[in-house]
């Protein structure tokens, strides 16, 4: 971390912050050890660990299985598909895998776990159980799939996972593990991310809840679970995974395509208005701050890996215990700490890199109705549009090869805003989903819907 830049180097005081904060949890959670980092600006700018042990503690480079974590590596497999055309999300699984039983569930609705399928497997709890109780599909899946109608509400589905690895595997032609390696983990650059532990690796303990002593917890291999929740990675590869869910990787998926996975594809569960889903991301409204993520666990293990966007910030926390320690929550707080702590430093303004002459003739204020609004280019070739002085409807729009522009954010987001010239050819109003925004309130030289009074603008007589 001595090569850092000046502005990612935490200072003092929030370092201790920090490391006070996973002391406290792996005290208070009585766990064998406990390792965090942080990352921003695409590198670990922290890392902190405790141990029960004696000698030489965990570092960043030790692996714990991360649990649940997995499925969002399993996700990006299948976004990558998706970015490839090799797939829809709204095609029906059948389409890709023919007689699961499951066959009407959509891949979205798998991602987002709103296909309606049971929680777990049929039979023996399968994280702690061998795989070879479920060497098919159809011992993972069941007689009876469905608990619920799919698409009709969130319920989080293990087996639902386990269906997407085997999509991945039917249109990679290749098993899931060797297309994430070869896709995400080495492009990345996640080289103690694997499979099967590889040295140094924690091992998984159960702490008794009454008593200060410990029971040593199996390591079972997921079979054909795996991509619900195999992997063992490491709080440096967890905290860069982080980065790339934030900025995107060209190699792997963009950064349009990541931003895609945190937007919410599902409804809350009943009674959890502050969270949801979205594809292979955990929501959450944490204060004023909305973070994406997961929370993971295993038998011997629990995990959090949690982002920020707007803080570009990851945390995460891994920890070898099987419960006690919410290392999720935990991985949140770390995250408060620092964007609270030390703001983001803005990044340096800079102009537009080439002349645009028509993006600059939409420039400046525009009325939808009688509500002033402006329109801005930023130097990323997008156009803003947002309310002056008041509250209203802001997004951004990304430039179309035809000349249009089409919405990224909020209400208007996948709307089409379109400049409507006049029969000299300079602007005369702008078509934002059928409402039209001209350069006077209500102009009557411009077609506003249901027409303006041809007396015009007056006072009370």
């Amino acid at each position: 971390m001595d090569a850092l830049p000046d502005e990612l180097h935490l200072l003092p005081a929030t370092r201790r912050a920090l490391l006070h904060r996973i002391a406290a949890a792996q005290s208070e959670g009585r766990a064998p050890s406990l390792v965090a980092a942080v990352a921003r600006g695409g590198a670990v700018v922290w890392e902190g660990a405790r141990t029960s042990a004696e000698g030489h503690g965990p570092d960043g480079n030790v692996q714990y299985r991360i649990g649940s974590i997995t499925k969002t590596f399993t996700a990006v497999l299948v976004m990558r598909l998706r970015d490839e055309g090799l797939l829809s999300l709204a095609d029906p699984v059948e389409k890709h895998l023919p007689g699961t039983g499951a066959g009407e569930v959509t891949v979205a609705q798998l991602l987002s776990h709103t296909g309606g399928l049971a929680a777990e497997t049929p039979g023996e709890w399968w994280e702690r159980s061998s795989a070879a109780l479920r060497p098919e599909l159809a011992d993972v899946l069941g007689e009876e799939p469905f608990r619920f109608e799919p698409g009709r509400r969130h319920h989080y589905s293990n087996p639902g996972y386990t269906l997407l690895g085997s999509l991945v595997e039917a249109l990679r032609g290749r098993p899931w593990e060797e297309a994430l390696r070869a896709e995400v983990l080495e492009p990345l650059g996640l080289d103690r991310t694997t499979v099967q532990a590889q040295a140094p690796y924690a091992g998984g303990w159960a702490v008794h809840p009454w008593a200060d002593v410990m029971l040593p917890e199996p390591a079972e291999d997921l079979g054909l679970m795996a991509p619900a929740g195999q992997l063992w990675s490491t709080t440096r590869d967890l905290a860069r995974f982080g980065q790339f869910l934030i900025h995107g990787d060209d190699r792997v998926l963009g950064a349009a395509t990541v931003a895609e996975m945190a937007v919410a594809a599902s409804p809350p569960e009943p009674g959890l208005a502050d969270q949801g889903y979205g594809l292979g991301l955990q929501l959450v409204q944490s204060g004023a701050r909305r973070i994406a993520g997961h929370s993971g666990s295993l038998p011997g293990f629990v995990a959090g890996l949690w982002l920020s966007a707007a803080d570009d910030l990851s945390a995460v926390v891994l920890a070898n215990c099987t419960s006690g320690l919410p290392a999720a929550t935990v991985a949140v707080e770390l995250l408060h700490l620092v964007a609270e702590a030390e703001p983001r430093i803005p990044a340096p303004w800079k102009p537009f890199a080439e002349e645009d002459p028509v993006a600059l003739e939409l420039c400046g204020p525009w009325y939808w109705g009688t509500a002033a609004h402006a329109v801005r280019l930023r130097s990323d070739g997008h156009l803003e549009l947002g309310p002056v002085a008041v509250q209203g409807r802001a997004a951004r729009f990304r430039p179309q090869p035809d000349g249009t522009w089409v919405g990224l954010s909020g209400y208007y987001a996948g709307e089409t805003l379109r400049a409507v010239r006049g029969p000299d050819g300079t602007v005369s109003h702008l078509d934002l989903g059928s409402f039209v925004f001209t350069r006077q309130p209500y102009d009557p030289e411009t077609p506003v819907p249901g027409g303006v009074d041809p007396q015009g603008w007056r006072g009370i007589g």
